[in-house]
C-alpha cells in the first residue's frame, strides 16, 4: 500500500476496508458451501458473521460517501475512520478465529483438505488486511492533510 495519498488518504483506507469487510461476508458463504456437511453450531455462528460483516462493510462504504462529499478531512472525522479501522481489524482478527476453531474442530473439516484449503485461503486473506490495517493505525504514517 503506498503512502503519498495526502488528503486522500482516509479514501484510499476506507476503500481497503470495504473492499475486505465484502470478501469476509462473502467467504462466510463459500465455508458453508464448500462444507455442506458443516455443523450447525458453525452455520449459525457462520450466518451471524454474515450478518456482522454485511453492517460494517455499510458502515465503512458511508463513511466512503462522507470523505468524497468532503473538501477537507477534518481532525474528528480523521478519528472516526481510524476508529472505524480498528474495529474492523479486530472483527477480521475474530473472524480469522472463528475460520481456525471449524478447521480445527469441525469433524467436516478435519480431514477434509479442500475444506482445509479453502480455510487456509480465507485466514490468508484476512490476515493480509489486518496487515494493511495494522500499517495504517501504528505506522509512522504522514499526515493525511
Amino acid at each position: 500500500m503506498q503512502f503519498y495519498y495526502g488528503q486522500q488518504m482516509p479514501l484510499r483506507i476506507l476503500d481497503e476496508a470495504e473492499f475486505w469487510k465484502e470478501q469476509e461476508r462473502e467467504h462466510t458463504v463459500v465455508i458453508r458451501v464448500a462444507l455442506s456437511n458443516l455443523e450447525r453450531k458453525y452455520v449459525d455462528a457462520l450466518k451471524e458473521w454474515e450478518q456482522a460483516l454485511g453492517k460494517t462493510h455499510q458502515i465503512v462504504v458511508s463513511y466512503v460517501e462522507t470523505v468524497v462529499r468532503n473538501t477537507m478531512v477534518y481532525e474528528q472525522l480523521q478519528q472516526q475512520v481510524i476508529q472505524l479501522i480498528a474495529f474492523c481489524l479486530d472483527e477480521s482478527m475474530k473472524f480469522i478465529e472463528l475460520c481456525r476453531q471449524i478447521k480445527t474442530n469441525s469433524v467436516a473439516a478435519k480431514d477434509n483438505m479442500i475444506a482445509q484449503t479453502v480455510l487456509d485461503h480465507i485466514i490468508r486473506e484476512s490476515e493480509y488486511f489486518i496487515g494493511i490495517a495494522r500499517t495504517i493505525l501504528y505506522g509512522n504514517n504522514p499526515s493525511w492533510g
